[in-house]
């Protein structure tokens, strides 16, 4: 199998905490004073899978429909996704049949999608049940995950678990990664470098 990389998108409402997310899992730490990302942020992490060394390319998308135009134009040549809700804001569950029929709806049926239930450190403030969460994941085929992006706990095991999914789809056979990725390698490696964030557009979300 020759060097593998996968492309990540991170969606879902609004001050969910999704750059937190990201930033948690890239330097292990928590920023208490991060906006809510401008356009599109690019993060490159390289991880290791069973012996193999995988380049993680994660685009940070802004929240909100009204910017799905903008953000699609990222999900090209996606393997994987994030789709992340706060347990302590209905709202943002509710609104996840809309982000998961725009997912597969332009990423193709193949993506890897974990959902993640984010901010459980605020559990006197919880308006989803884990078990709602869990429910919602069997009934769509994704992986779930409760996580705080404050502590720490369970974001590096989401990410990682994501990666891990599609390695042995691509192992299997049952992922042509060569095709996919193709679609989204425009020189890349030329302009960006590693574990680094770039805002991509200037519009606040």
């Amino acid at each position: 199998m020759s060097e593998l990389s996968f492309k990540y998108v991170i969606v879902g409402e609004s001050g969910v905490g999704k750059t937190a997310l990201l930033e948690q899992f890239v330097e292990n730490r928590f920023n208490m004073n991060l906006r809510n990302t401008i356009g599109v942020e690019f993060t490159r992490q390289v991880i290791t899978l069973d012996g193999k060394e995988i380049v993680l390319h994660i685009w940070d998308t802004c929240g909100g429909e009204k910017f799905f135009s903008l953000t699609r134009t990222y999900y090209r040549g996606s393997v994987g996704a994030i789709l992340v809700y706060d347990i302590t804001r209905r709202h943002t569950f509710n609104q996840l049949n809309v982000w998961l029929e725009d997912l597969r709806r332009h990423c193709g049926s193949h993506i890897v999608i974990m959902l993640i239930g984010n901010k459980n450190d605020m559990e006197d403030q919880r308006e989803v049940r884990k078990e709602e969460g869990e429910v919602y994941a069997e009934e769509h085929g994704l992986i779930f995950k409760e996580t705080s992006a404050r502590t720490g706990v369970e974001v590096q095991d989401a990410f990682i678990l994501a990666a891990k999914t599609i390695f042995w789809k691509v192992k299997l056979g049952d992922l042509n990664i060569s095709r996919i990725s193709d679609s989204f390698k425009i020189g890349m490696d030329q302009h960006v470098k590693p574990s680094k964030s770039l805002s991509l557009a200037n519009k606040c979300c």
